[in-house]
């Protein structure tokens, strides 16, 4: 869930409920795929709950992550508008809020506060993404050893972060 938190902290409370007004909580039936590698992607996706396996044909179709509850799925693939570069599987029943990309971009457009946090947001995840994985290639660990180690803002907002989660989960669980 630490992945979320990059989101959760630097997004304020309008920007979440545009996020949940603007999404559809999807159910996933486990086997099911919800991203195809090499095959066009019109969403943006916050797993809500669940767990899902991402696997590239670059590795030998091997799994090279297991993404749980508070991950963002498919941000890769709306920054730079290219096919996705894995599949990710769902491994059981899961759900995720998708966010469909003409009205992310449209919203992006039209506000730039929210443009701001949402792309400052958006790299600090893959900021963090990319340092572990640069880290794991080298030694098997992070710098400083601590997988689980926060950056910057997640770290000041984390309290608000997770009850922005708790919020989203419990709003869409009763949709």
């Amino acid at each position: 869930m630490r992945k979320a938190l990059y989101f959760l902290g630097i997004l304020n409370d309008a920007d979440i409920d545009w996020l949940v007004t603007a999404g559809n909580r999807r159910e996933v039936g486990a086997g099911v795929n919800l991203i195809d590698e090499g095959k066009p992607l019109d969403s943006i996706f916050l797993v809500i709950d669940g767990s899902f396996s991402v696997r590239s044909a670059a590795v030998g179709g091997k799994q090279i992550a297991l993404l749980m509850s508070g991950e963002v799925m498919g941000e890769m693939s709306f920054v730079d508008a290219a096919m996705p570069s894995a599949t990710v599987q769902a491994v059981e029943r899961s759900f995720v809020l998708s966010i469909p990309r003409r009205r992310l971009n449209a919203k992006l457009a039209e506000d730039n506060g929210f443009a701001a946090r949402f792309y400052r947001a958006l790299s600090m995840f893959l900021a963090d993404r990319l340092r572990n994985t640069v880290a794991s290639a080298g030694s098997g660990k992070p710098p400083g050893g601590h997988d689980d180690e926060l950056h910057g803002d997640a770290m000041d907002n984390i309290g608000m972060a997770g009850a922005r989660f708790d919020w989203i989960q419990r709003r869409l669980q009763s949709a």
